[in-house]
């Protein structure tokens, strides 16, 4: 799956919007998606390092509208926890020498309420 068919829109609500403070962005993604997918799709599409990714899935719920009933449709929600402070990381090769990571990420999601 592409990265776009895999995140499809952002949640926005007042407890996904305190969790931006933390680092923590809230996406409806696909069902079939798995973590690994969720976490893949959003550093190439908003270049950022993902840390964590939890994901629920939200049941639909049971709907009447007079005499009619319904259900709405169930989703899958996915939290995922990006690096704020994304810095070089130097690790040791073989031979004893010193290399350093050299990707550059986003602090943040721009445009993260206007997609």
């Amino acid at each position: 799956m592409l990265p776009e068919d895999i995140i499809i829109k952002p949640v926005i609500t007042e407890k996904s919007n305190e969790a931006i403070e933390e680092g923590k962005y809230t996406f409806k993604v696909d069902k079939r998606a798995t973590k690994v997918d969720i976490a893949n799709a959003v550093e190439k599409l908003f270049n950022v390092k993902v840390l964590k990714v939890n994901t629920t899935h939200v049941r639909g719920k049971d709907k009447r509208v007079g005499v009619h009933q319904g259900k709405t449709a169930s989703w899958k929600k996915a939290i995922v926890m990006i690096d704020t402070n994304p810095e070089e990381t130097v690790y040791m090769k073989k031979g004893g020498k010193e290399t350093k990571t050299s990707k550059k990420y986003n602090s943040s999601i721009e445009g993260f309420m206007g997609m």
